[in-house]
């Protein structure tokens, strides 16, 4: 009995009437992989933008996400760990996360492109990163296409991530993603104007985390415009006990650091617990979606007149349209050795001075303790509150 060949490929045959020819052999075709092998996709922590991170990689890249939890201490201490000392906080923080979603099972790792030190960031952390052993792993660096038209973007997350990614569904989904983005910090604007002021303990946090995880569940535009009225309503509901002329402090600073609770050691929050009405024009909208320097610099002017660097335009003319509009005062936030904020500092304190208003300068390396800035904003705020006193 012949040895069975366990290796041929199956195959059927047709039998044969009287006259006709030998039978044909009928090959069946090797199903095709319908996807392709999916990448799982990580970005750093930066804010509630997490939210708008995984909708870009599961709608727009069709990948999977990986979500990470809060970031603790241990995250910095890595990062501080492998760079340079003297190199800007973020830097250390972003490292810190990436080290922790290799460790979730992370496979690409996405950094952005930036106005100042952060476009080398990238090529930098990865060198790091391999270094330290961590080799099975690619970056999707967008400094590598900054600047070049929109198809060599999307030859870039096809080479790195999904080649058969869809064009059109990922363009559509781009939009879908502006729009969620818009409504992020819509959201956020409301929330710190108000959240200092809640009745119920923490009932503003609910509904914001609430509110993430219903815009976490949209597909669609409709999705997302109807999450958005929904987060909004359900905000504008809860009691609060809001004073006539409440302490009302302006957030300016460096795109980073001002911008992350971690980074900034949860300054917002702890802002708020003072009963305090915050603003921070620093947000994805204003700086990217909408911004315009000339614009920024035109209305900061006498106080600027050339463009310092990424954010500095925005700091200045933020920082002055809030003592225009009868701000108490204006904090100030940068990491340590941050160039461009380091050049707004001049422009604030002549504001400060012009204004008669207090400015707090707050300065963040991987060293800075809940302590000592518990201890500065308590002081920043009885004195605005004594200010506000003897104007009544």
């Amino acid at each position: 009995m012949a040895e069975k060949n366990l290796g041929a490929e199956p195959r059927a045959t047709v039998s044969l009437r009287e006259g006709e020819s030998r039978p044909t052999l009928l090959r069946r075709r090797r199903a095709r992989p319908d996807r392709h092998s999916r990448k799982r996709v990580a970005f750093m922590h930066y804010g509630y933008y997490d939210v708008a991170f995984q909708y870009f990689t599961e709608h727009v890249l069709d990948a999977d996400y990986v979500r990470m939890p809060a970031p603790t201490r241990r995250t910095l201490e890595i990062g501080s760990e492998h760079s340079n000392d003297y190199v800007c906080a973020p830097f250390k923080h972003i490292l810190g996360d990436y080290v922790e979603a290799l460790e979730a099972g992370a496979n690409v790792l996405v950094q952005f492109t930036g106005y100042c030190r952060l476009t080398y960031y990238g090529e930098l952390q990865e060198m790091i990163l391999r270094d330290m052993g961590y080799d099975d792993f690619e970056m999707l660096n967008f400094s590598f296409v900054s600047g070049r038209p929109f198809k060599d973007y999307v030859a870039y997350c096809k080479k790195v991530v999904n080649p058969n990614l869809s064009v059109a569904a990922g363009v559509a989904n781009m939009l879908v993603l502006l729009r969620m983005v818009e409504h992020l910090d819509a959201y956020n604007d409301y929330y710190l104007a108000n959240a200092g002021f809640e009745v119920e303990p923490r009932s503003f946090e609910r509904a914001r985390e609430a509110f993430f995880e219903d815009m976490r569940c949209c597909s669609t535009m409709a999705d997302v415009d109807q999450a958005f009225r929904r987060g909004m309503d359900a905000l504008r509901a809860l009691p609060t006990n809001k004073p006539e002329r409440p302490v009302r402090v302006g957030i300016v600073g460096e795109f980073f650091t001002a911008a992350d609770p971690a980074s900034n050691l949860e300054i917002e929050r702890k802002l708020l617990s003072m009963r305090v009405e915050l603003a921070r024009t620093l947000n994805i909208t204003n700086f990217i979606l909408r911004y315009s320097e000339e614009n920024a610099r035109r209305s900061a002017a006498p106080y600027v007149t050339y463009d310092m660097g990424p954010t500095s335009s925005l700091t200045v003319s933020a920082a002055k349209r809030y003592l225009e509009e009868g701000f108490d005062g204006v904090v100030h936030i940068k990491s340590s050795g941050c160039t461009p904020e380091i050049d707004c500092m001049p422009p604030l304190q002549r504001l400060a001075r012009d204004y008669r208003a207090p400015i707090l300068f707050l300065t963040y390396d991987s060293q800075t303790s809940d302590t000592g800035l518990d201890t500065r904003l308590e002081a920043f705020y009885d004195m605005l509150a004594m200010r506000k006193e003897r104007t009544i």
